[in-house]
């Protein structure tokens, strides 16, 4: 009984380090998963995800991008651009909530899946592109931009994956950053929102667009 005793003893400290592992290897691949600005998930954490929402025959996938990044960093400094990644995950995320999922895909590109409980994406999503729109708390006020998006309903789309589903919603993106309106629904030629839309100039150069505020 002594023996056993001593052996249980013994083994104690190695546990309680193995849990102390355990945890510390758990608490890596967090934030491994996780965009150390914005706390979004990655890219590949966004893409295990949003491909099990996707079963959800009521998903939309939505792809959302910061317009002028690029020159904002450039004229008022990396801080600026942060804080404009920052606020515009935030609110991507909380817009988005707990049923969905949001990620940062790189840069100033963002996208998300997000469960339409009620038939009313096209009503929400012009909610979220209003929301994006409004200024940042403490950002430099002549660092003016927006934010475009561009989506598509799953089921509209039944044979595409999830790749084949966001480079929908990327190329509605650019139609309506051509038709200066920021927000697409991918295969309809309606048009939701009126702020100007993403990547004029990807493939020639950019369009004139009206300023309608700090977007985030």
């Amino acid at each position: 009984m002594n023996d056993v005793l001593a052996s249980l003893a013994a083994s104690i400290p190695l546990a309680a380090g193995w849990a102390v592992h355990v945890r510390w290897l758990s608490r890596r691949l967090r934030v491994a998963r996780r965009d150390p600005l914005t706390g979004l998930r990655t890219r590949d954490a966004f893409t295990n995800r949003a491909t099990t929402l996707l079963k959800d025959p009521r998903a939309v996938v939505l792809l959302a991008d910061v317009d002028r990044f690029k020159q904002i960093n450039d004229t008022y400094g990396h801080a600026a651009g942060d804080m404009l990644l920052k606020a515009t995950a935030d609110r991507l995320a909380h817009h988005v909530g707990r049923k969905g999922v949001a990620g940062r895909l790189g840069g100033d590109e963002f996208a998300a899946v997000l469960i339409d409980e009620h038939g009313a994406a096209a009503d929400l999503l012009a909610l979220l592109h209003g929301i994006l729109a409004r200024p940042v708390d403490g950002q430099n006020p002549d660092a003016h931009t927006t934010v475009s998006l561009g989506w598509v309903r799953a089921a509209d789309f039944p044979t595409d994956d999830l790749s084949g589903l966001l480079r929908r919603a990327d190329e509605s993106m650019y139609t309506a950053k051509q038709a200066r309106s920021g927000l697409k629904r991918a295969g309809l030629g309606r048009l939701f929102a009126t702020v100007a839309g993403r990547r004029s100039g990807r493939h020639g150069a950019r369009t004139a667009a009206p300023v309608m505020g700090v977007a985030a």
